[in-house]
């Protein structure tokens, strides 16, 4: 396999595994953040919806960080 096809192919599994991340950070937060809200502190929506926010911008951070990689490359 040519090195420039090797190159290609490992950028595309990165790229491929962003959306998983940022997935993966919105939802494992919100579902921990969920059950404490719930049977913890019992303050149901104040601390899903900060934690939900912290979650998105905690993707987007992902997302940047890519794209800054993606430029060094």
């Amino acid at each position: 396999m040519k090195r420039e096809t090797r190159r290609s192919i490992k950028e595309l599994a990165y790229y491929g595994s962003i959306g998983l991340s940022v997935a993966l950070s919105i939802f494992i937060g919100l579902a921990i953040v969920v059950y404490l809200d719930r049977k913890v502190f019992n303050t149901t929506p104040w601390f899903t919806l900060i934690f939900l926010g912290l979650g998105i911008a905690a993707g987007y951070r992902n997302i940047g960080l890519a794209i800054k990689k993606s430029r060094k490359l």
